[in-house]
């Protein structure tokens, strides 16, 4: 490596002239000719190479060269790159020479050039070792990279989707609403309660989207209890723009629900339609004012969203409620003396069954109720005609008590064969049907080990369905919180 100089200053030698001096002074002409004298001598031991800069070592053309000083960027290359032969560099860049007994494998005719050429002549094996050895530390990174990766994404990657924006929407684009849905707001119910409602009625693409929306969109309106007209497939922001303007409600209008039972029907039919509690109950306590021969009207309020002029009376709404179910029967082909049953064998089946396995829990109740029945002799025993007799129905626990079982009362389908007294709640007309065109199979038994996803196993003999209810019991311990057993 050369620097700029100043004209009166010698210029250093390039590698060739040094090799080139080199050689020119360790021929034999070069000896006679160019004697080093006392103040230019190596010491005994080490050869001179280069030349001293204060010496002229003529080339091969027979012209004087000006002396050269080391070339001290090489010396110092050729440390880093030889450790082992660091004294050596050390005194080549002190003194322009090398001491031809510091290190075995350093020959006194090699200078500094030599040496450094050497270096790169080996220095493709030192690459290529350190390149595999850089690989391998690569690789292992990468791997534990990928694995701690892969935990991280499962763990973590809706999160780091929905804070980069790159993952599903869980809000329904604008535009695509449809249809109608009659929505109720119940007194006491927040934004997360409502939240959820939407979700399950269709309106919210996710559970928790209007929620969210809310505490991203301050301040949280008021919401008045009451019905609301919306539709499927809404957005957030859509939805609270009618759930926030009181204006918005439809003050005639009523929700019921599957499953549902005059003890909370009535309240819900007051609430929304601002009737007295005391005229619904008056209207609904005469069953034969409708022309139905049964002691309640339970399970005759059909489930639907009804919409009643303002001048509606509390028996004008139990009418009306009364002659839609007897449509759902009619539809169904339920002979009218057979109504009330139906009915009560409907009810068990809104009560016990999920969607898709009506048909297949209405055939296990009528293989109990016949006659060559040697499983459970006309035994129902059915958790849910238990909860209704002892007025547990709705305290949302699935599972009833030793205590609740030994209860004699008419609802009692574990002391008392056949069907209950009469229908323990409200049936749509999946149920009705269901109860009407029972599916055909050989169960006695069955059991749902899966509260979250409904999933439901049917046996035909006590053996099986003991194993399935080892299941059950599995899920409900791991799942405390989801109303399996009362507490």
């Amino acid at each position: 490596m050369t620097t700029p100089t100043n004209d009166d200053q010698p210029r250093p030698l390039s590698r060739r002239e040094m090799r080139e001096a080199a050689a020119q002074q360790n021929s034999p002409a070069t000896a006679e000719t160019a004697q080093p004298t006392p103040t230019e001598a190596a010491p005994a031991a080490a050869a001179v190479v280069p030349p001293a800069a204060d010496t002229v070592v003529p080339p091969a053309d027979g012209t004087v060269v000006p002396p050269a000083e080391v070339d001290v960027d090489l010396a110092r290359e050729a440390a880093e790159l030889f450790p082992r032969r660091s004294d050596v560099a050390s005194f080549a860049m002190r003194t322009g020479s090398v001491p031809t007994n510091a290190n075995d494998d350093v020959t006194p005719e090699q200078t500094l050039t030599d040496i450094f050429d050497d270096a790169h002549a080996v220095r493709p094996k030192k690459k290529r070792a350190g390149c595999i050895v850089a690989l391998v530390v690569v690789l292992a990174i990468l791997g534990g990279l990928t694995a701690g990766g892969v935990w991280v994404w499962n763990t973590y990657g809706e999160k780091i989707q929905e804070f980069l924006g790159t993952g599903e929407s869980k809000d329904y684009e604008a535009g695509l609403a449809e249809g109608e849905v009659m929505f109720t707001i119940h007194p006491g119910d927040g934004g997360l309660q409502i939240s959820y409602a939407l979700f399950e009625a269709g309106v919210t693409k996710s559970d928790e989207i209007f929620y969210d929306w809310l505490r991203e969109n301050p301040p949280t309106p008021t919401f008045y209890p009451g019905t609301y007209q919306l539709q499927e497939k809404m957005t957030a922001a859509a939805a609270a723009a009618v759930l926030g303007d009181v204006n918005n409600k439809v003050s005639n209008a009523v929700l019921l629900r599957e499953g549902e039972t005059l003890q909370t029907i009535l309240p819900t039919i007051s609430e929304s339609l601002q009737i007295p509690i005391e005229d619904l109950e008056a209207a609904a306590a005469d069953p034969a004012a409708y022309g139905i021969p049964a002691a309640s009207l339970e399970g005759w309020l059909f489930p639907a969203t009804y919409d009643f002029n303002e001048s509606a009376t509390a028996t004008d709404v139990i009418a009306t409620m009364v002659n839609r179910t007897i449509e759902s029967l009619d539809q169904a082909g339920v002979p009218v003396d057979d109504r009330q049953r139906i009915l009560t064998v409907a009810a068990i089946i809104q009560r016990e069954a999920g969607a898709g396995d009506m048909g297949k829990v209405a055939q296990v109740i009528y293989n109990r109720l016949g006659p060559d029945n040697v499983e459970t002799y006309g035994l129902l025993q059915m958790d849910s005609t238990v909860a209704y007799g002892v007025g547990k129905l709705h305290d949302g626990v699935v599972a009833t008590t030793d205590e609740d079982r030994a209860n004699d009362n008419p609802y009692n389908t574990y002391l008392h064969p056949g069907l209950p007294a009469g229908p323990i709640a409200n049936a749509g007309d999946e149920a009705i049907d269901a109860a009407m065109h029972p599916e055909p199979g050989p169960w006695f038994y069955f059991v749902t080990v899966n509260l979250d996803t409904g999933e439901t196993i049917f046996s035909e003999t006590y053996a099986q369905q003991l194993e399935a209810e080892k299941l059950w019991h599995q899920w409900c311990e791991d799942h405390p919180d989801s109303g399996c057993y009362s507490s």
